[in-house]
């Protein structure tokens, strides 16, 4: 019963009337018609589906069994979106997933993170990993060896995003990685690794907003300072990141 109540929070929250139009807003700056997408961490594809909507071909990966199930009949019909059961980490192998059966959203690959996420953030109270199963692990390198580079790619991995990134040695034209109160160290260290890999500029969206909450886009040090100093008070969230020299020419609220 527990993993319904889970999967029907998330089927209101994400799939709820009115937010597709605003998620393609969101991200029509970044993808165009026959763009290519990765989706990591899809959960119900609700941003895959806007994805798709933009005229990309979207690779969408849920390590969750259950929720991948899911996934394929709200989403996987679609042409234009391929489902893989799989985590994306700093290695290809197997790891360990902790699933949380009331809270799917927050089953997660980082040990640390579940350790101390209930103390480190009160949205956590409460929540239990009741389980953990073995998942295929593949890293982003890989599989832009087998698709082709992204022109985006979506991170949402409960944690694990600056692993993710580990997996990765070229630079990419945008991308967005989670962020969460109590964990923000998570995305300073996602950010210093994307300062390795090329010139980026930031911007945030706070929770599930779907439009950008800084006008102009940040400089990695802005960045870096703003989650130092506790992320303006936001309890999650996503920082977006794009390539300075591929956006030179693009509007400044793009």
């Amino acid at each position: 019963m527990s993993e319904w109540i889970g999967l029907l929070r998330s089927l209101i929250v994400y799939w709820r009337p009115g937010r597709q139009p605003g998620l393609r807003r969101l991200y029509a700056p970044f993808v165009r018609e026959g763009d290519l997408v990765f989706d990591v961490g899809a959960h119900l594809g609700d941003r895959s589906a806007a994805f798709a909507a933009l005229g990309a071909r979207v690779i969408a990966f849920e390590p969750q069994p259950r929720v991948a199930r899911w996934l394929r009949r709200l989403v996987g019909h679609n042409p234009s979106i391929v489902v893989r059961e799989e985590a994306v980490g700093a290695r290809s192998g197997i790891a360990h997933l902790a699933i949380s059966r009331r809270h799917p959203t927050v089953s997660t690959m980082s040990e640390s993170w579940r350790t101390n996420a209930e103390g480190a953030n009160p949205g956590f109270v409460g929540v239990r990993w009741e389980s953990s199963i073995q998942v295929p692990v593949v890293t982003l390198d890989a599989l832009i060896e087998s698709y082709g580079t992204p022109s985006f790619c979506k991170i949402d991995v409960e944690g694990y995003e600056a692993e993710v990134l580990v997996g990765l040695s070229q630079p990419l034209a945008a991308l967005s990685v989670e962020f969460v109160a109590g964990h923000l160290g998570v995305a300073v260290d996602c950010i210093r690794r994307l300062t390795q890999l090329g010139a980026y500029q930031f911007n945030v969206v706070a929770g599930e907003g779907r439009s950008f909450d800084f006008e102009a886009w940040r400089t990695a040090e802005e960045m870096l300072g703003w989650l130092e100093a506790g992320a303006g008070g936001c309890s999650s969230g996503d920082v977006y990141a794009r390539l300075e020299l591929v956006n030179a020419t693009a509007s400044p609220d793009a």
